[in-house]
């Protein structure tokens, strides 16, 4: 069976996968980073969203194999190592952007690529363009809306420190 070596939130994993293997399948089953959702299996819900060297990946799309040599966060790898979340799961959690849960950790990532993407400003129209990709069926929007927004300054201001 081929290898595939990854870097899953700072730490090298070497793993033995079939070549059908789903990167989504390998962070799950074999690496045990069940926040990494599977919500559709048909790359329209956007729960799978990571980051594959600092960009947005719908992992149920990718091929693990496709992963090897790169380096991959999930939504376990954005808290500091004091716990102190990231800027954008503050937002969320001060925001009230989530109800059930399950659309978060895509989310949460999509959002953060998407304010990385828009470093002089972003506009609500530009935000809800941005989450095209990902569905929830709680919040509405609104309040997700209003977390990226909030979240934007703080992550640029972090950003240029």
């Amino acid at each position: 069976m081929p290898q595939v070596t990854l870097t899953v939130n700072g730490k090298q994993h070497t793993v033995e996968v079939e070549g059908r293997t789903l990167l989504v399948e390998l962070l799950r089953e074999k690496l045990g980073l069940t926040g990494t959702h599977v919500g559709c299996d048909t790359s329209q819900c956007g729960a799978c969203v990571v980051h594959v060297n600092g960009e947005s990946v719908k992992s149920c799309t990718m091929l693990a194999l496709q992963a090897d040599g790169a380096g991959v966060t999930t939504i376990e790898g954005l808290a500091a190592a004091d716990g102190t979340l990231h800027p954008m799961q503050e937002m969320f959690r001060e925001h009230h952007a989530l109800q059930c849960g399950f659309c978060t950790p895509g989310m949460v990532m999509s959002a953060i690529d998407l304010v990385n993407s828009h470093p002089q400003g972003i506009t609500e129209k530009e935000i809800r363009e941005g989450l095209e990709g990902n569905l929830c069926r709680c919040t509405g929007y609104h309040n997700i809306v209003k977390a990226i927004a909030a979240a934007h300054p703080l992550m640029h201001a972090r950003a240029a420190e």
